[in-house]
Order: C-alpha cells, then structure tokens, then sequence
C-alpha cells in the first residue's frame, strides 16, 4: 500500500490543479490516470475544437475589413488546418503534461483507479496489476463525464461520430449529420462547414442553444445559415444504418426523410464517469453525479476526506470552472489538514461561490456567442426583480472601426434591488474576450453607479459597456 496525504483520482484539468496546490501547500499528491494527462479538454474538447474553428474565424475576419478582403486569394487549407491542431494536441501525446506534473512534485500511477472504502483506492494497470493507494488526508474525484448517445435504433453499430472523433478526424467528411442543438453541436458544424464538409443539423428543439438569451441561437442559426449549413428544427433522428459497401451513413428521421451522409455526430450531452467507480464502497449509488458544497466536499459521505471537482459534479460542467472548484478544492484540504475549519459561506479562497452566480461561457462559432451569469428568465424564475437593457454592438464606433458590417447584441440583467449586474450575454466577433467584464461586474457586485466611472477607451467595442449604462438609464 502506497499512502500519500491526497490521491486525486482523474488527471484531467481539475485533477492536476488540486494535485499541484495542495503540493504547494507542503502535503503529498498522487495522480492516477488511466488515459492521458491533461484529460478531454487538451487532447478531444476545448482545445482541439478551438484550433478547428481558428482558420476559419481569421479568415473571415480578414474578408470583413476593406482592403484586407483583397488580400483574400484562397480558402481555408483543411490539411494545414488538421495539422495545426495536431500541433497543439500532439495527437494525444501526454508526455509534456506528465513531465509538468513530475516538476511540480506530483507522483502519477497509470491505471484505472476505483474507490476501496474510506480513504483507499485500487488502480488496475494496464496489465492486470491491482496496486492500492492510501489517502492521509483526502481523495478527490475529478474523472469528467464521457459522451451520451442518443436513443436512436443503430446509433451503436455506425461508427458513430462524438466530440472524440469529431475533434481528431484526419479527413474532412464530404457530408456529416449532427444530432443536437447545444454548444458541442454548434461549435463543430461551424468548424467542419468551414473546412469544406456539407453538415445538417438535426435539432429536437424550435431553436438552438435554448438554455442561453434568446438572442444567442438566433446569431448563430444566422450565422449557420450563412456558411451553408442546413438546420432541421424539430427533427430527430430515430434510426441509422452505414451500408457495408458505400460506407454511407443513411439517417432516418421522425419526418419520414432519409439523409445520406458520410458520418454522424452525436452531440446530445454528457454523463458523469462513476460507473466503476467504487461509489458502492462508500455508500454512495453507481453511475451518478458527485454532489458536493461549496469545498466540493461529497456532501453523501461522512469525514472530511472525500471530494469531487470538475464535471462529475455537474455544477458547472466547464474546464475553466473545474480548476477553479480545484483551486477552493485544495484550499480547503489543506486548512482542514491543518485543523482549521473550511466552512462554507462568506468569501474565503475555499469557498467555490462563483459556480453558482458567475459562470463565464465562450462559444466560437460565427458570430461568437459568451455569456456569464443568469439570463432574464432564469433571473426572474429565481424571484429577482430585474430589468434588462438592450444594445446593438454594430453602434459602436468601435465595433465600425473593428469590421465593415460587423452584427451584434449585447444584453444586460440587472438586480433592480441591489443595483448590479446579474447576467450579461454578448454576441458578435470579440465577444469572447469581452465578456470578462462582466464576469468580474458581476463576481465584485460592483454597484451600477460605480460601473459608470469604469471609462471604457474610445474607440472600442468595449465602449459597448458605456452604451448599455446609458441604455439603463445613468
């Protein structure tokens, strides 16, 4: 038995954030992994979907500015494309991320680990060699969630297409079906349209991106459009067959139409990686999500000793705010350590408030979309007494200046009580880098009168911030 005072089970973006800081805090860490260090996000997500969409986005940039888009001579190169994006996943290559994790003092274990009762866990190697590790302190869950299919006769037996091949094919399919509406789905037929692939979507919903403002899916069914893409509203795939011979995919729908494609994406949503996990072993169900509070403490398990970071606990299902959970997660391991009390509740460093109130998101589609805290209607179904204010991007003389016919929104909801921000979505090229000031708008509860001396420089599209405070009223 190996005893170290944190076993972090999961090396993906949160496992190796809570392994490096409560190392800094002066404990002991072991990662064990079974797959790559570094996780989805570096190798089949975040990363490789974002260096598909790039080419694209820059070149369209380039087409939007006056004596740029003469410039323009060509289309986007899909194999220099495809190899860029092998340059920043190193085609799954994990031995950058392992040697970063050796350097910050940080033991790893290959192997499969699972939950052997209180403070114990068994890693199963490649080989068949069961090896037990022993928490001092505490064992933290951080293995992610793995693609969900959808209930569609034969989608088991196609080959079918989820964002792991969706992010690491090395071809260009000439003709690819997309089930679903959300962000995976519209990311990846922005990023396979631009790179020479004809792409329907099929979407159950009346609309894309239903959880954001409503403003956010009708841009990007605009902007699909505009690229060529063909999205089939209230349409769901019900069966699926790839004939032996042609290798073509046929999808039929709920509409009687039959669509012939080259590859599906199943882009329907995720399920938390506890399966085989060992849950049992702690009293806890198989196969579920990991509530936590606010230290991402396990809330169903008794002792200071078992907590979760990450999408296995669903409660802000974003690489960004997996570290962010790691970084309260290592927190308040270490205070507790210590023998002082990590409670939850006001603002201290372990307390993960922000998942909660504060989530920046950032889609790259064309135009980008990025949001951070409530829409309007989730607001007022909290029982918030909000107002929104409303403003057109393309009026701002930055916004002019930043590209010929440049289209987008930007909406505020703020708390009529308190005075503050507590939504914000932005759309329109740049609008993922805007959104920060939002974010920290609505983390800092910054008063709408003290936002007002917060002067945006002239001329940019941030002016957008000036526009909306005058939209409100100040």
């Amino acid at each position: 038995m190996d005893t170290y005072d944190v076993v972090v089970v999961g090396g993906g973006p949160g496992g190796e954030v809570v392994a490096d800081r409560v190392v800094r805090s002066g404990l002991t860490a072991v990662v064990v992994e079974a797959d790559a260090v570094g996780g989805e996000c570096s190798y089949r997500a975040c990363v490789p979907s974002k260096a598909l969409l790039r080419p694209g986005a820059a070149l369209a940039a380039a087409r939007a500015v006056d004596g740029a888009r003469q410039a323009v001579t060509g289309d986007v190169d899909p194999a220099r494309a495809l190899a860029r994006r092998d340059r920043f996943t190193g085609r799954g290559d994990d031995t950058g991320q392992a040697d970063w994790l050796d350097g910050a003092g940080v033991a790893l274990v290959r192997g499969r680990g699972r939950l052997a009762g209180e403070r114990r866990v068994e890693v199963t190697g490649s080989d068949g060699a069961v090896r037990t590790l022993s928490a001092r302190r505490a064992v933290v869950v951080s293995t992610g969630t793995e693609p969900a299919l959808p209930g569609v006769e034969g989608i088991d037996r196609i080959g079918v297409w989820t964002n792991r091949q969706a992010t690491t094919a090395d071809a260009v399919p000439e003709r690819l079906v997309v089930i679903g509406g959300g962000v995976v789905a519209c990311e990846t037929a922005t990023a396979w349209s631009s790179l020479g692939s004809s792409v329907t979507l099929l979407v159950r919903d009346q609309a894309l991106l239903t959880g954001w403002e409503p403003c956010a899916g009708e841009e990007v069914t605009r902007g699909l459009n505009d690229l060529g893409v063909t999205i089939r509203f209230g349409t769901s795939a019900v069966r699926v067959a790839r004939d032996d011979d042609t290798r073509a995919v046929t999808v039929h729908t709920d509409d009687g139409a039959a669509l012939v494609c080259d590859e599906v994406l199943a882009a329907v949503g995720r399920r938390p990686r506890t399966a085989d996990l060992g849950l049992d072993s702690v009293g806890l169900p198989a196969g579920g999500r990991l509530p936590v509070d606010d230290t991402c403490r396990v809330t169903g398990v008794a002792g200071d000793w078992l907590y979760a970071v990450g999408d296995v606990n669903h409660r802000a299902p974003l690489t960004h705010m997996a570290k962010y959970q790691a970084r309260a997660c290592a927190a308040a391991i270490a205070e507790r350590a210590a023998g002082r009390p990590a409670t939850t509740g006001g603002r201290q460093p372990w307390n993960a408030e922000s998942d909660r109130t504060a989530v920046p998101q950032a889609v790259f589609t064309r135009p980008e979309i990025a949001s951070v805290g409530l829409t309007e209607h989730a607001a007022r179904e909290a029982g918030i007494a909000v107002r929104a204010v409303e403003y057109r991007v393309d009026d701002v003389a930055g916004a002019a200046l930043h590209a010929d016919d440049y289209r987008g929104f930007a909406k505020l909801v703020v708390d009529e009580t308190r005075g503050v921000v507590v939504g914000c979505t932005l759309t329109g090229p740049m609008a993922t880098e805007l959104i920060h000031t939002a974010t920290v708008a609505i983390v800092g509860e910054v008063p709408l009168e003290r936002l007002w001396h917060a002067v945006p420089a002239f001329p940019t599209v941030s002016e957008v911030w000036l526009r909306l405070l005058e939209a409100y009223g100040l």
